[in-house]
């Protein structure tokens, strides 16, 4: 796969709870090697269109195409064979139990009896922590003792392993301090540099200015920009962020 191949093309997706239109025409496309920001306040369609993408709920019109075949996913398992792989704010991990448990979880390694290769999998959990830049001391340590910059970059190291080719972060920098938040537009930018296609949600144009390729803007469900970053100033994308003046399509504020 070539770089910059387009993995994933939304065209016109809508998405409606009753009255509701979450999510009305939005349409983008994502390429491997790139890193998507889709921006937004509370309220956007931000998570809607994560639910949409994750197979989480189908979308009510609009078409996706993953490939250039035309998908309709019902269950997230769907998305996940399709190599789409979602991170989610609040991480699906397990505390107390030690980070090469969380990274195999669900899909752990067996033997021909059914128990663990626990040395293998601590063997290959150690290897792509460290090809991402996370050194532990051990992959015994509960996952509750790291940071929760490294419990990011855990979900993401676990994502690529397992396949994914589109990477869906939910809001990864949101709870995390300046230091932290670094550490994870660091590991985005490693995964955008192996070939994996981003979709990096936010409401902070700043660390998504840090790390993007092409920034997508919702407001109230509606597609507001769809700029590549030679289209868009951080100035730009920061005072439409705040709700200031209308933008024209490549993002520049219209005056009158």
């Amino acid at each position: 796969m070539s770089e910059h191949t387009e993995l994933i093309r939304l065209e016109e997706i809508s998405k409606s709870y009753g009255a509701f239109k979450a999510l009305n025409n939005v349409s983008l496309a994502v390429r491997a090697g790139e890193v998507t920001c889709v921006l937004g306040d509370n309220g956007a369609g931000k998570s809607t269109l994560i639910k949409v993408l994750a197979g989480l709920h189908p979308a009510s019109s609009g078409a996706m195409y993953v490939g250039g075949e035309e998908v309709r996913f019902t269950t997230p398992r769907d998305a996940l064979n399709a190599g789409i792989a979602t991170v989610y704010q609040d991480l699906a991990v397990v505390g107390q139990m030690s980070v090469w448990r969380n990274f195999f979880l669900g899909q752990e390694l067996t033997g021909f009896l059914g128990n663990l290769r626990e040395t293998e999998m601590k063997k290959i959990a150690d290897e792509q922590l460290r090809e991402m830049g996370i050194e532990l001391r051990n992959v015994d340590v509960p996952v509750a003792s790291l940071s929760g910059g490294q419990r990011q970059v855990v979900a993401i190291a676990r994502a690529i392993y397992f396949g994914a080719k589109v990477l869906i972060l939910d809001e990864p920098t949101a709870a995390l301090g300046v230091k932290q938040s670094g550490m994870v537009l660091k590991f985005i930018a490693a995964a955008r540099d192996r070939g994996i296609g981003v979709i990096f949600i936010t409401h902070n144009p700043h660390h998504a200015y840090l790390v993007g390729n092409h920034f997508v803007l919702l407001s109230l469900g509606k597609q507001v920009l769809d700029a590549t970053r030679d289209e868009v100033t951080l100035e730009e994308l920061t005072l439409q962020m705040a709700g200031g003046g209308e933008l024209d399509s490549l993002g520049h504020e219209l005056r009158g």
